[in-house]
């Protein structure tokens, strides 16, 4: 299952990212996923579960926002919106494009969870005398 590996990779990232800030969990994964980037979002929600386990994201939620197709076009150099199937220039409608976006997976943002800071406190016996 190519989307296991692809969660493996994500949460190896994360748990790396989480050490860097010495965060205790993670709440919250935020990967932005284009259409023609081979990973299909609803099977790599289910291989989350199986990938966060046991990590440092064990309970972390994982929200998958869809990124947009971008076509820069070669004839009239606007870059528009297009269709998975139809990488055309939106504005004058020509085939010979690039593709700006859409093929992408990116982690866009982390929500960590770092331990609370412990507060030394000193006895009153300690602190000395007033008066």
């Amino acid at each position: 299952m190519h989307e296991l590996y692809v969660c493996q990779a994500l949460i190896d990232q994360v748990e790396t990212i989480a050490l860097e800030q010495k965060a205790i969990r993670v709440e919250t994964i935020y990967l932005g996923i284009g259409p023609l980037s081979g990973v299909e979002p609803r099977l790599l929600e289910q291989a989350f579960f199986i990938a966060r386990a046991g990590t440092v994201a064990d309970d972390a939620q994982l929200i998958i926002t869809s990124l947009p197709i971008r076509v820069s076009c070669h004839k009239c150099g606007h870059v528009t919106d297009a269709l998975p199937a139809r990488l055309v220039c939106g504005d004058c409608g020509h085939w010979h494009t690039q593709l700006i976006s859409g093929d992408e997976m990116q982690l866009e943002r982390v929500e960590l969870v770092k331990e609370a800071a412990e507060v030394e406190r000193t006895p009153l016996s300690e602190q000395g005398q007033f008066g």
